[in-house]
C-alpha cells in the first residue's frame, strides 16, 4: 500500500502538470495519433496487393497492429519517459534524488511521472482491437478477455524489462544514446506476425528478444480462443526477464557514484 500511494503521489503531480500544459498534451496525442493512423494505413494498403501474410488476413493484421499499439502505448503512458531518463540522471548525478526517495531505485526512478497522452492513446489501440474483432465476427469468452488481458500486461512487463537492462547499461556506459534508438527500432518488428520470421531473424525476435510473441500471442487468443499454456509460457517469460532486469539494474546501482565524486 506504501508504493501505491507513492505512486498515486506521482499520477496526481502529473495530471496537474499534465493541466497546466495542455497545448503540448494535445499536440502530442494528436501526434501519435497520426503515426498509429500511418500504421493502419500502411496494412490497408499492402492489403491491396495480397490476401494473406504469413496466414494472416487483412483484420488479423489490424488487430495484431492494435494489440502491439497497445502494449507500446501503455508501456509509454506509464514508463517510457521515466527510463529513457536514467541515462542521463546517471550521468549528471540527478539519480541522487531517487535514491533519497521512500522507496527502491527502480520503482522510484520508473514510476515517477505518467505520460498521460500515451494513456490516452491506449484507447485508441484498444478500439482498433475492437474493431478488428468485430470484422473477423469474433465473439470472445470471459475467459478469452481475462486471458487477453492477462498476456497484454505480461507482454509490458516483458517490454518493461528490456528497457530497464537496455537503460541499465548507462551505469557501466558514458552514454546509451545509441542503445535507445536500437531498442525503439527494434519495437517496430512486434508488429509482424511470428510466421514471417524464419532462420536467425525467428531465433532473434520470437526467442531470445520475444517482442514479436508479446503482439502475437494475445491477437491470437482472441481469434484462436484462450490457451493456457500460451498465457503461462508468456508469464514465465516475463517474470525471467523481470528478474534479470532487477538483478542487471541492482548490480549497476553498485557502481553508481553519485554527484559528489
Amino acid at each position: 500500500m506504501n508504493y501505491f500511494k507513492i505512486w498515486l503521489a506521482g499520477a496526481r503531480y502529473s495530471l496537474v502538470r499534465t493541466m497546466m500544459f495542455r497545448g503540448d498534451f494535445f499536440i502530442w496525442s494528436l501526434v501519435e495519433l497520426l503515426w498509429m493512423g500511418v500504421n493502419l494505413l500502411l496494412v490497408a494498403v499492402i492489403y491491396q496487393h495480397t490476401p494473406s501474410i504469413a496466414g494472416w488476413t487483412q483484420y488479423q493484421m489490424v488487430m495484431l497492429v492494435g494489440t502491439g499499439m497497445l502494449v507500446q502505448r501503455l508501456l509509454m503512458g506509464f514508463f517510457w519517459t521515466n527510463l529513457f531518463e536514467l541515462g542521463r540522471n546517471v550521468r549528471s548525478g540527478a539519480f541522487d534524488f531517487f535514491l533519497s526517495q521512500p522507496g527502491h531505485p527502480l520503482f522510484m526512478a520508473s514510476t515517477r511521472k505518467l505520460d498521460p497522452d500515451g494513456l490516452a492513446n491506449s484507447f485508441v489501440a484498444l478500439g482498433v482491437v475492437i474493431f478488428a474483432a468485430n470484422k473477423l465476427n469474433l465473439h470472445p469468452s470471459v475467459l478469452d478477455m481475462i486471458g487477453y488481458t492477462l498476456v497484454i500486461f505480461a507482454g509490458l512487463a516483458i517490454h518493461y524489462s528490456i528497457l530497464v537492462l537496455t537503460m541499465s547499461l548507462s551505469f557501466w556506459l558514458t552514454s546509451t544514446s545509441g542503445i535507445e534508438g536500437t531498442y525503439f527500432a527494434l519495437t517496430e518488428f512486434s508488429r509482424l506476425p511470428k510466421g514471417a520470421f524464419h532462420g536467425l531473424a525467428r531465433l532473434v525476435f520470437v526467442w531470445i528478444l520475444p517482442l514479436v510473441v508479446v503482439s502475437n500471442t494475445p491477437a491470437e487468443i482472441l481469434f484462436s480462443g484462450f490457451k493456457l499454456s500460451w498465457a503461462l509460457g508468456l508469464v514465465g517469460i516475463a517474470i525471467i526477464w523481470l528478474s534479470v532486469a532487477i538483478f542487471v539494474f541492482n548490480r549497476g546501482l553498485k557502481r553508481y557514484a553519485s554527484a559528489s565524486s
